[in-house]
């Protein structure tokens, strides 16, 4: 049973990293727009493509936190008393991106709407930074299992950089396959090939940086490294597959195609992880089985699961099918 809620958790973990990923990506596009004149368009589009949507994409990690620490609460534990200025750094981020985002429509003087859509783009970048350095931590094995490790080395080290950059680049990477989409669903051509080039550089961008993080991780996380070229394996090879196949449709004008190769190629990646991790929860320290919860908690929090997925995925569902309906926004 514990084995079946750690899947439970990390299919939560691969759904955050696909649409919470695309939300805070159309957050660095809307940072490196360019001035107020030169960037308004893709800014738009970027509004009009965030505002029904940004809020339930972040059901997920509500969903994540709920069970890790309901189900796993000895590795909450240590993750929250180790990792607490990742985590209390990517929880302001949160906040700030969302208030940025929402004040930046609400606002009418000019000024103050610059404030906010600051806020809400280096909050969009800053906060999946922290979030993979955080990543970093606990599968480089920097988080020991009684908590309270080291509060800086534990996610200011080499394989901590290497996920928060990652994670930063395939967010921009989900963020311009999907907004490719809207600017073709808009019959805007120029801006569709503007989004198409964003979507090219930022695939290059995280492929040239997994390449170079299997150094890294061979040096700093041996045993993760070890896993991934093992176990792992397959899954990163389909994620590189279809990372390459969206890369090449990308110039032929297909979003649907490319952007279901681009979710394909993310969740792959992060999959691979959660395999490469196994039987480990933390680190190779703390086994999935040994920071579980009672067998009775286990089976409560199944039960939510089954209920929670029956009644929220068809919403979720049908929220982003308008959205790409153009029905809503």
């Amino acid at each position: 049973m514990s084995t079946v809620i750690a899947v439970i958790l990390f299919v939560g973990v691969i759904a955050y990293a696909l649409f919470g990923g695309a939300d805070y990506g159309a957050g660095f596009w809307d940072l490196t727009a360019g001035g107020e004149t030169r960037g308004h368009r893709v800014r738009e589009l970027i509004n009009l493509s965030l505002s029904p949507v940004w809020e339930a994409n972040h059901t997920w990690l509500v969903f994540c936190l709920v069970t890790i620490w309901t189900g796993f609460p000895r590795a909450f534990t240590a993750i929250t008393t180790t990792l607490y200025i990742p985590l209390g750094l990517a929880a302001l981020g949160i906040v700030a991106r969302g208030a940025g985002f929402a004040f930046r429509h609400a606002l009418t003087e000019r000024q103050a709407q610059r404030v906010s859509g600051i806020a809400f783009a280096c909050s969009s970048v800053l906060t999946p930074f922290f979030f993979g350095t955080i990543a970093g931590g606990i599968a480089s094995g920097r988080v020991p299992s009684a908590g309270h490790g080291d509060a800086l080395s534990s996610w200011l080290n080499p394989t901590s950089v290497l996920g928060g950059v990652l994670a930063v680049t395939v967010c921009a990477y989900l963020a311009a396959v999907f907004l490719t989409g809207q600017a073709q669903r808009r019959a805007d051509a120029s801006l569709e090939h503007a989004c198409r080039l964003r979507a090219f550089a930022a695939g290059v961008g995280g492929g040239v940086v997994a390449l170079g993080g299997v150094y890294v991780l061979y040096s700093d996380a041996p045993r993760l490294f070890h896993q991934l070229r093992t176990v792992g394996a397959p899954l990163l090879a389909v994620s590189g597959l279809c990372g390459l196949a969206a890369l090449i449709l990308l110039h032929r004008g297909r979003p649907p195609v490319v952007r279901a190769l681009a979710a394909l190629a993310i969740a792959t990646v992060v999959a691979g992880w959660g395999v490469a991790q196994y039987p480990y929860l933390l680190g190779t320290h703390l086994t999935i089985q040994q920071a579980a919860a009672p067998s009775a908690t286990l089976w409560v929090l199944l039960v939510v699961s089954c209920v929670a997925a029956a009644l929220i995925a068809p919403s979720l569902v049908l929220l982003y099918t308008l959205q790409l309906q153009r029905k809503l926004g």
